[in-house]
């Protein structure tokens, strides 16, 4: 029989923070960085040669990593949270979806975790997670249709906002794309938001307060 926690994931970095967006803005979290994405290789070089709208501003460092199984990407979680009772845990990346699995989910599940997943949508799942946030990216075909929250980076040519409201999502989010355009995407995002009250702005406030 072959042991499934030997079956290792590429991991970036796993670290202890507040989640800094959307509907669990300002709640303590695990992040779990998943290395490598489908979008783009998180080389700088490459940046022109990504696919979707995320490679050109895209600020997430998910290139490199080393290599963990489940068990010990649990007992990292386990060592950081230092609490009693639902360890809040986001698997984000890069793309977690190419890697996550039901071994890695139930592991985690067993250690009490609460499993939230950023995703850019591009790969379909039905994994039991217990939050689903997803970020679409023009030129990226979306095939994760339903989940928690719809997390989309403003502005973004071309997005189809109307078609996007239709989606089976709970909450709706623009967020400011970051940059040196930061303050007038805010506003742009704010005057999208007073227009279009089915979204909610979202801000990256582990970046205005300085913490990981």
């Amino acid at each position: 029989m072959i042991n499934s926690a030997a079956r290792t994931y590429r991991i970036k970095e796993i670290f202890r923070t507040l989640q800094g967006e959307g509907a669990n803005a300002g709640r303590s979290a695990i992040f779990i960085r998943f290395a490598g994405c489908n979008l783009w290789s998180g080389r700088e070089q490459d940046r022109l040669r990504g696919r979707g709208s995320c490679a050109l501003w895209c600020d997430t460092d998910f290139y490199g990593g080393e290599d963990l199984d489940s068990r010990q990407i649990a007992e990292r979680v386990r060592t950081l949270s230092g609490m009693n009772g639902a360890i809040f845990v986001v698997l984000t990346g890069g793309e977690p979806l190419l890697q996550l699995d039901r071994n890695l989910v139930d592991e985690l599940h067993r250690n009490g975790c609460v499993l939230a997943i950023e995703t850019n949508g591009t790969i379909a799942t039905d994994l039991p997670l217990d939050w689903i946030c997803v970020s679409p990216k023009v030129g990226a075909e979306l095939k994760l249709t339903a989940g928690d929250e719809l997390k989309v980076i403003y502005p973004q040519e071309n997005l189809n906002f109307r078609g996007l409201e239709k989606l089976g999502f709970r909450y709706f989010f623009i967020q400011p794309m970051d940059g040196p355009a930061r303050e007038e995407n805010t506003r742009a995002a704010i005057n999208f938001c007073t227009q279009n009250p089915r979204w909610r702005l979202s801000l990256q406030i582990h970046k205005l307060i300085g913490i990981p």
